[in-house]
């Protein structure tokens, strides 16, 4: 799996305080509202939106919170000040980060990335510097337990999924974006539900980091990245490997 996806497994694994859970609904309000906004309010025909949903009801986001987002987008005002952009730079040892953004202050978030990069070991680069690094797929996850993983392979493919990778009790199944949602669909249809579906950026290639000290200021970086107000997602292609990653964890 990607670098990403270990350090998604990594932070499901730590128990979310309150606060934490407050912020994560605010960019999950901010992610559904701009989604609303560009393909209207109706997820049976706003896939963007379908998925944003999706997401926020897995975090335990209230219905209350998500029909209030839908409807701000509705009205036209909060939704038309975000931004989407994607700031790029390195971390230590070189890992390329890509930061998915959406802000209603592109100076201040920018000042603000900028920091957090050089505090952390880190540094912010021009635009198109890491794009390049990494591929735009559709990405879902499926729940090994119970499932045998020659069934879900076969599924995967016969729905037009490109690759499936199996680690840690979890399958992650890669698709073009625009085939996401069918070969979501096809996976249902064959009794396997996808417990996680959404468009990613994959790395084309990674850095393995062999040493623990480095590992924990990259993983600081990554995380101070993803606690801003204005980012979505982070990506990254460092990998660790596994005697790395039990240490960290």
């Amino acid at each position: 799996m990607s670098g990403h996806s270990k350090w998604a497994n990594i932070k499901h694994k730590k128990a979310r305080q309150d606060e934490a859970k407050g912020a994560v609904f605010t960019k999950l309000s901010k992610e559904i509202m701009v989604a609303a906004k560009q393909g209207g309010p109706d997820p049976d025909g706003n896939f963007r939106l379908k998925l944003c949903i999706q997401k926020a009801k897995a975090n335990n986001m209230p219905n209350d919170n998500i029909n209030r987002a839908i409807q701000k987008a509705a009205g036209g005002t909060d939704a038309d000040n975000f931004e989407e952009l994607f700031y790029e730079g390195y971390g230590p040892a070189g890992v390329a980060v890509l930061v998915e953004i959406l802000t209603d202050n592109r100076n201040r978030t920018a000042s603000e990335i900028r920091y957090l990069f050089s505090r952390n070991g880190g540094n912010l680069g021009e635009t198109g510097c890491v794009a390049w690094m990494f591929d735009r797929k559709g990405r879902l996850m499926v729940d090994m337990e119970d499932q045998d993983e020659e069934v879900v392979m076969m599924a995967a493919l016969d729905a037009g999924a490109e690759d499936m990778q199996v680690e840690d009790g979890e399958a992650e199944i890669v698709s073009e974006p625009d085939g996401l949602e069918e070969v979501r669909k096809k996976m249902i249809e064959a009794g396997i539900e996808p417990k996680e579906a959404e468009v990613t950026m994959i790395p084309q290639n990674t850095i393995e980091i062999t040493d623990v000290e480095q590992a924990k200021i990259i993983m600081k970086l990554i995380e101070s990245l993803e606690d801003h107000d204005d980012v979505q997602n982070v990506y990254a292609n460092f990998d660790f490997p596994e005697n790395v990653l039990s240490q960290l964890e």
